[in-house]
Order: structure tokens, then C-alpha cells, then sequence
């Protein structure tokens, strides 16, 4: 599938994965939504260049359901969708201060796994109402999950739970949609720097690249932009899982 002339819709999209992602499609002749938290959008806008930021919460049925509608209002194809907003709380099972939270790990849950199945679901549903392109193929999901949903280290129980769960997913979801010609496929990035990477200190991250085997670094969000770009153009890629990780495995701590 070709990007150029597309509406693409990309969550998370005022940082991070999700601008990065958002500007690569730009570049590529894409239309494109970007879904973000009112603030985040706020404080995004002014550097927002040719990405329509639109404020949403990805939880939110009605919310996803009425930017979708925008999408299609603008006339928009929408043929791409990119799931990348997420949260990554850190908390033990069991610590000194007690049992890990039990809102703290549905939050979380709700945020990564529930709102990506939401957005995948109601731009599906978009998708299906197209036409075929000369293969048969109306669209893209691509969402995001992460090495911890393999070997998730220590106080990252409701985070790999989460990205586990969307992992999960992709096979299931690839099969129920294959009659629509919608592709889904989940990239597992290891270490990138987000602005989740933003409190550690310089020691931190230049060990945290070197426990990579190669390239020893953390990754760029761009690289990240420029393998949801090679999966929207390689139309045999589906139904799986790509890790993206310089084959790191990440120890328990």
C-alpha cells in the first residue's frame, strides 16, 4: 500500500513514537490525524506543522468514533491506522508499601490494551467501508507493543500484562479482518527515546545503550517511523509481531 494520498490517523501523536510516526507519514504524501490527551494537544499545537492534532482520549469510544468521523468528514481516505499512545507506570506485585494497586494496573490496561483494541476497531470499521485497492487491500493497522511483553523486568508487571495483551492480539485480530483486506501487525520496540526516557540521567542512558548487542544505543523514534512506513509498503507483512531491539533481552533488572 502506498502512502501518498492516504488519511492516516496516529494516537499518541503530540510525542514520542507517535510524532515522530506522524511527521514520517507526512513526508510520505500521508494525511495525517494525530490523536493526543486535550493537554498534550495543547502544549503540541504550536509545533504541530502539517500534523492535525486532535484532541481525544483513546479509551474513549465516542471520542475515537467522532475523530474517525472528522477524518471522513474532510474527505479523508482513512487507510492507516498507527497505535502508539501509551503509559508505563512502574510497580511491584508485592513491595514494602503493600500489593501493587489495583487502579494502577487496570489504568494501565485500559490506557495500553483496551485503548488500542478501541482504536483498531473503530478504524477497522472505517477501513471495510472503502474500496479495495488493485490487491483487495482497504487498509493497516499497526500497533505497538514492547520487549516487556516477552521479559518484562522488575515493577513492570501491569506494563507487560498490557503489551502482552496486544501481542496477543494481532494474530486474532489479522484473521478476523483479512476478509475486510485489513492488514494488522504490532512492532515491539526495545529501548528508544521517548520522553519516558527524559528522567534518567546521562550515566543511565548511556549504560541502558550499551546493554544493547548491536547497534549499542538506545533507538531513535524515527527508526521506529520508518518501520510502520516499511510495513504499510510490504503488503505480505501480517499477522505478526516485530521486534525492534538490536536483539536485546532485557535482564530482571
Amino acid at each position: 500500500m502506498q502512502l501518498d494520498g492516504i488519511a492516516a490517523l496516529v494516537t499518541g501523536a503530540a510525542s514520542g513514537l507517535g510524532a515522530a510516526t506522524a511527521a514520517a507519514l507526512v513526508e510520505g504524501g500521508a494525511t495525517v490525524y494525530g490523536l493526543d490527551l486535550e493537554q498534550a494537544v495543547a502544549d503540541a499545537a504550536p509545533a504541530g506543522g502539517d500534523v492535525r492534532l486532535v484532541a481525544a482520549d483513546v479509551t474513549d469510544g465516542e471520542q475515537v468514533r467522532a475523530a474517525v468521523a472528522g477524518i471522513q468528514e474532510d474527505g479523508g481516505e482513512l487507510r492507516l491506522a498507527v497505535n502508539c499512545a501509551g503509559i508505563a507506570p512502574s510497580a511491584r506485585v508485592l513491595s514494602r508499601r503493600g500489593p501493587h494497586d489495583l487502579d494502577l494496573f487496570h489504568t494501565v490496561l485500559k490506557v495500553n490494551l483496551l485503548g488500542t483494541f478501541n482504536v483498531m476497531r473503530l478504524a477497522a470499521e472505517a477501513m471495510a467501508a472503502l474500496s479495495p485497492d488493485a490487491q483487495g487491500q482497504r487498509g493497516v493497522v499497526v500497533n505497538t507493543a514492547s520487549i516487556a511483553a516477552y521479559e518484562a523486568q522488575v515493577g513492570q508487571v501491569a506494563y507487560a500484562a498490557s503489551k502482552a495483551g496486544v501481542a496477543g492480539m494481532t494474530v486474532t485480530a489479522a484473521r478476523d479482518l483479512a476478509q475486510y483486506g485489513i492488514r494488522v501487525m504490532t512492532i515491539a520496540p526495545g529501548i528508544v527515546d521517548t520522553p519516558m526516557m527524559a528522567g534518567f540521567s546521562d550515566e543511565v542512558r548511556a549504560g541502558l545503550g550499551e546493554s544493547v548487542p548491536f547497534p549499542q544505543r538506545i533507538a531513535a523514534p524515527e527508526e521506529y517511523a520508518r518501520l510502520v512506513a516499511m510495513i504499510v509498503a510490504n503488503d505480505y507483512l501480517n499477522g505478526d509481531v516485530i521486534r525492534m531491539d538490536g536483539a536485546l533481552r532485557m535482564g530482571p533488572r
